[in-house]
């Protein structure tokens, strides 16, 4: 087994996602010994928020890039390899302001692509990231996953219909919330890593 393990909290050691994303792959690597491990920290190494360039370098044939539209793809490539060639991913999403970190947002800009990973025909549109299994750790403050609050979680509800829309549609959510309550905060890490089955 591949695993790629997609870290997004700017808070390093301090952070539940991070904590709850290595407590995956913990379990992911024990179930799969012989399993092999690449690790992003999208935070420490951002990818470029999207400019012109990347988008005509994105729409531009191979054989009519410049030097310039070559460097400003080469992150989108070397993404889409990683993703492809995974058989597990796990990202860790913390949720600020109800949504995705912008450093997760930037690697979604960078490996959704037309032609790369999904694709449009008289059917409609089709993702071409398949057969990947996707686990989502997912820390806030307060409770989303259900409640008066749940209507507010635009992370979960995000990354499953963009990762879908790209094919990745086998998706399993851990969450460790009401991390700044006082009756949960205590709990709520080790409540989310005691429900994770591989």
């Amino acid at each position: 087994m591949k695993i790629l393990h997609l870290i997004s909290s700017p808070r390093g050691a301090a952070s539940f996602s991070i904590k709850l994303g290595n407590a995956i792959v913990e379990k992911l690597q024990a179930v799969n010994p012989d399993s092999t491990l690449i690790t992003h920290n999208l935070v420490e190494s951002p990818f470029p928020h999207l400019e012109e360039v990347h988008i005509n370098s994105f729409f531009t044939p191979l054989e009519s890039h410049t030097p310039e539209f070559a460097e400003a793809i080469k992150h989108s490539n070397e993404a889409i390899a990683e993703l492809k060639d995974a058989d597990a991913i796990v990202i860790g999403a913390p949720m600020y302001n109800f949504g995705i970190h912008s450093s997760l947002k930037a690697w979604i800009d960078h490996i959704a692509r037309a032609g790369q990973t999904f694709s449009y025909s008289e059917k409609g549109p089709e993702g071409l990231v398949k057969n990947k299994k996707v686990y989502l750790a997912i820390s806030s403050g307060g409770v989303y996953s259900e409640g008066p609050m749940k209507p507010y979680d635009f992370t979960e509800s995000y990354l499953r219909s963009v990762l879908g829309f790209l094919g990745m549609t086998d998706v399993t959510v851990y969450r460790a919330e009401g991390l700044n309550m006082p009756d949960l905060k205590e709990v709520a890490l080790d409540k989310a890593i005691e429900s994770i089955a591989i």
